[in-house]
């Protein structure tokens, strides 16, 4: 073999080694492998979640208005101040009340006389007739007998009709009378009703959580329509957080769901509560073109939660003040199943043939397709993806339930999901690497 030969011979065997080699890298007539991270198929909690934000305020609140106008000469309390049901709050000044209430009860002791009059004006009526009766029997008996004249009779008889009328109208005169006693006592109560707005008292045991007024300031108050507002009670002992629910979420939420809750206040802190109240009417805000649809819905705070957070000192029951921002993550489902990380789960068009239609164009002679989107995983083996058709049930912020087509232990592919959505396929070959080197940034030159 001549030297040009055996040159020829080793060009031709390393020429055909590069090759190989570089068909096995990917560098040479070939493509790089898509990389990618997996994780395995568990069994889990999956709890679902309602998020929605809104203000913490007390479950009873009382605002105190004015029910009589004057001027406040007495305001014990100041805002924050810890009241007990029944304890003095504010005293407008009584004068002009007082005046009315004395001059009703005047009127009520002159009409109380008035009816002792008429009393002993009925006795005496009374009296009058049973003598005219008395003395029209005996003459009607003396006129049987032709003792009395006609013209005797008939006076005897008319001042016994008067005598009747006469206690007929004394009668009359008490009925009256005691009416219009009524309606002096009536006139009494009610001066003294107004009298005793002067003096406004806490209907519950709460916190002056908002004082609006100060010591000679002048409220007005009326019977037909709200008077000046004078301060808020509150009953902190009981806290709720009133969060708006979107149509969309309301149906999922019963009452009795247990919830987490943070207060932006209270940062790091984590607190419990219950939903208590779901509403029934909705709350639409916005135009038409942007209408929202929400639902109040009422999450009481469990004051275990945030029993460490009050001051042994401090005679309020709460460390939150009315109208704290907080969110809300309500439970609305609980199950325990075969899970994947949510973006595992991607969707793939499937088209499908469909009857033709009715029309007389040209499409018509042509199969139309109908398009049905589908729910998959890229289950991992050896190098190589398997497209998996599954349906999926409840998720949370990590996880989602799978209820067919995985079994426990499987490997699904987990990242990146810009390949998982678009670009990973039945039967292509990746390869697996730690979920770190997915999102390393290349290094600088």
């Amino acid at each position: 073999m001549g030297k040009t030969t055996k040159y020829i011979l080793i060009t031709v065997g390393v020429v055909i080694v590069l090759l190989v080699i570089g068909k096995m890298t990917g560098l040479l007539g070939g493509q790089s492998k898509t990389q990618v991270a997996t994780e395995k198929v568990a069994v889990r909690d999956i709890v679902e979640t309602v998020t929605a934000s809104g203000k913490i305020k007390p479950h009873l609140e009382v605002k105190i208005s004015a029910e009589v106008s004057g001027e406040i000469v007495e305001l014990p309390v100041r805002e924050g101040d810890v009241v007990k049901k029944g304890q003095l709050l504010c005293k407008i000044r009584p004068d002009a009340l007082k005046s009315a209430f004395e001059r009703n009860v005047a009127s009520y002791n002159t009409q109380k006389a008035s009816v002792g009059n008429s009393k002993q004006l009925l006795a005496q009526a009374q009296a009058t007739y049973d003598n005219q009766a008395s003395i029209y029997k005996r003459d009607q008996t003396l006129f049987d007998n032709k003792v009395l004249t006609a013209a005797e009779f008939d006076a005897a008889k008319a001042s016994y009709e008067g005598a009747k009328a006469g206690l007929e109208a004394a009668k009359q005169n008490v009925i009256g009378s005691n009416y219009g006693l009524a309606q002096s006592s009536a006139s009494v109560q009610e001066a003294q009703a107004d009298l005793d707005k002067t003096s406004i008292f806490s209907p519950i045991d709460g916190v002056i959580s908002k004082l609006s007024v100060e010591k000679g300031d002048r409220v007005l108050g009326t019977i037909q329509f709200a008077g000046t507002d004078i301060m808020t009670v509150s009953d902190l002992s009981k806290m709720d957080v009133n969060v708006d629910v979107n149509e969309n979420d309301i149906n999922r939420i019963e009452l009795g769901d247990s919830s987490n809750i943070d207060v932006d206040a209270f940062v790091d802190k984590k607190f419990t509560g219950a939903v208590s109240e779901i509403g029934s009417s909705a709350n639409v805000v916005g135009t038409n073109a942007d209408q929202v649809t929400n639902f109040t819905v009422k999450v009481r705070i469990n004051p275990e939660s945030y029993m460490a957070l009050l001051n042994k000192t401090a005679t309020n029951p709460s460390p939150f003040r009315p109208g704290l921002t907080a969110t809300v993550d309500i439970r609305t489902n609980h199950v325990r199943g075969i899970t994947v990380p949510i973006q595992s789960v991607t969707t793939r068009e499937d088209k499908k043939a469909a009857k033709p239609g009715d029309a007389s164009s040209d499409d018509d002679k042509q199969v139309k397709m109908s398009t049905v989107v589908k729910e998959y995983v890229f289950v991992y083996n050896a190098g190589k993806l398997k497209q998996v058709l599954v349906t999926t049930g409840i998720q949370d912020d990590s996880y989602i339930q799978v209820l067919t087509g995985l079994k426990n232990g499987d490997e699904v592919v987990s990242a990146p999901y810009s390949a998982i959505s678009k670009t990973l396929s039945d039967g292509m070959l990746v390869e697996k690497v730690d979920k770190s080197k997915l999102f390393d940034k290349p290094a600088d030159n």
